[in-house]
Parts: structure tokens; sequence; C-alpha cells
């Protein structure tokens, strides 16, 4: 069953936007310093390249990605770039007092203007012994998950008079907050309070057609969005051959297999085939969990986005690639961006 109604948009003929989602991955053999250069240099590109949005996220305690400070990050490659959005997807809400962070994204808003998104989920981006040392009370600051989104959409709202605690910079600014989800829970929480909804559908797609129908069918029209906007992730990686694109493509799935073995680290270099590293029951997770992938040549590229795009019907695509190699990289995102003109 489609998630929207043929009515919605023309498959075909309609841009969708689409946006990218970094990690700043620190592969094997490198540090977090070049990651953060590579994520930059990456944002530029993208730019030239006509992406909407470039956003990134927040983990903690992971060798493997350099994104922690997600806001100092944002404004590293908000300097750099001129005109593509650049945004949190996302915030770990649950990790911060919600003034701190209307104090951080009103700062890139008054040094950005118009540019900033707040992308917020309630996971915690790590381990339960690093999420104790963020938050030192965990299930406080989780179970407050949505009365923590209204306080902070309250600090990006002109001040009252007499209000006595005020985003400064912040109030008044009203900086775009979409919620990101893996599950139901966000799914029905944005469209309560009618914002945006971002789904990782790159990691987690068992509850992908579930939530953006719930998502669409419950939306309550606000102040700033009168209908609902559904951004889906899916993984892209794009090569000059299908076999070299799955070849990168190894890199991830090593990744996703360690974590789950519980040995996360840096994002491996590809190899030839994963024949024999695998249990069955890894083979199976992994095939499921990465699901919402397309992997190939341009050909392939574009005909994988094309049926992605018309079984989910999303008002926005949210690109990510992990490749080890930063020129395959920069070429790979290249080779999506000329899909997508060309299923136009």
């Amino acid at each position: 069953m489609p998630l929207a109604t043929a009515s919605d948009f023309d498959i075909v003929r309609a841009m969708i936007p689409f946006s990218v989602l970094d990690l700043s991955p620190i592969v094997a053999g490198s540090d977090a310093g070049q990651a953060l250069r590579n994520t930059r240099e990456l944002a530029v590109h993208a730019e030239r390249l006509g992406f909407l949005r470039y956003w990134l996220a927040e983990h903690h305690n992971m060798t493997g990605i350099a994104s922690a400070a997600t806001s100092v990050v944002i404004g590293y490659v908000a300097e750099a770039t001129t005109t593509i959005r650049v945004g949190s997807g996302g915030i770990m809400l649950p990790n911060h007092a919600p003034l701190v962070i209307a104090e951080h994204f009103g700062t890139l808003a008054a040094l950005y203007p118009g540019r900033i998104d707040l992308g917020i989920g309630r996971a915690p981006g790590t381990d339960q012994r690093t999420s104790h040392a963020l938050r030192r009370d965990l299930h406080s600051s989780v179970d407050r998950f949505p009365e923590d989104v209204i306080e902070l959409q309250g600090y990006f709202e002109s001040a009252r008079p007499g209000q006595a605690v005020r985003a400064v910079p912040g109030a008044g600014l009203r900086v775009p907050i979409w919620i990101l989800g893996s599950s139901l829970y966000g799914a029905q929480l944005a469209a309560a309070l009618g914002l945006p909804f971002a789904f990782a559908s790159h990691f987690a797609p068992d509850h992908l057609e579930q939530a953006a129908l719930l998502y669409r069918q419950r939306f309550r029209p606000s102040d700033l969005h009168t209908r609902p906007h559904l951004m889906l992730a899916i993984n892209a990686i794009a090569a000059d051959s299908d076999a070299e694109a799955r070849r990168l493509f190894t890199s991830l799935q090593q990744a996703f297999v360690n974590l789950r073995r519980g040995q996360p680290g840096p994002l491996p270099a590809p190899v030839s085939s994963l024949e024999g590293h695998l249990s069955a029951m890894e083979r199976a997770g992994l095939d499921s969990a990465l699901a919402c992938s397309v992997v190939g040549s341009p050909e392939t590229i574009k005909a994988g986005l094309a049926r992605f795009i018309e079984r989910t019907r999303p008002d926005e695509l949210m690109v990510t690639g992990h490749i080890h190699d930063h020129a395959a990289r920069l070429r790979s995102f290249e080779l999506v961006a000329n899909a997508r003109r060309e299923l136009t």
C-alpha cells in the first residue's frame, strides 16, 4: 500500500528535495580532525550539487564518529557554505537542558540566518554508561521528552513581557524544529505537535510504512506547519560499477555488524567479500536493518531511488553514505545528485 495517494504529487515529475546526513565517520587509519575536515569538504560539495540540507548527528563515546559536539560541527560547516541549510539529525534532547539547546541553535541562527535546522530525538546516541555520564538522571530526562520539546519551542518564540528565562540568542528566531524517530512514538509526537518528521529508515526500516501513515493521518496543523512533511533516510552508495559500489558498501556492513557485536570502532576499509565473516543470523540482521539501501552504478542507483520514492512517497529524501575513501564518497554523492536530476 502506498504511503500517500497519487494525487499528492507526480512521482516522476516532482522535484523531491534530497538532503545529506553525515556522521563525520572516523575511518580506520585516520583521526577525528581529518573526519571533520572531510565533513566540511563534503558539505561544500553537496551545496554545489544542489542538496537542500546537510545534517550532523549526535553520538557519544563512539570511536568511529566525530560529531559528538554537534552544534560546534554545524557552525564549522555553516561557515564554509553559503546556501545549503545546516542542522542536526539530530540532537538527542534528553542529554541536554532545553535552554542550552535553544541558546546553541539561537546562536547558530543569529550567525547564519535562515539556514539552521534543529532535528531532535529522544534516543541516547550512546551506551547506557555514557548516557549516565551525560544525563545523570536517565529516567526523568527520557520521560519528559514531549514537555522538553514544548519548552524548547517556547524559547524560540518572541519573549513575553515579564518572562523570567529567555534564550539569548534564540528568542524570536523560530529555528525550525524537526522530530526524529525510528518508531511510532516519534511519528505520533510530530503529528500531535504539527512538526515535520524525519524517520530513520536507513537503519531501522521495520516500522517505516506504519509510522509514515500514522504521522500523515494524525497530523494536526500548527502555526508554522499547515501540512505534514515527511523525510525518509536511505543509504546510497554509488560508484561507476555495481561491483565497485558493492565493495564500498562492505565498510558500512562491517561497521554495523561490529556495533551489534559490541565492538564499535572506526569505519573499516572495504573488503572484496563478507563471505565467511558473518553468521547466518548476522547476515539476516544486516539485510533487515539495511533494507533501505541503494547500492550500485548510476543506472542501478537511479532505479533503486525511483522504486523507493514510488513505494514510500516522501516529501524529502535524506541520503547517507558511509564510505571509507573520501574521494569515493565525494563521487558517490555526485552520482546520487545526477540520479535525482534524471528522475525529474
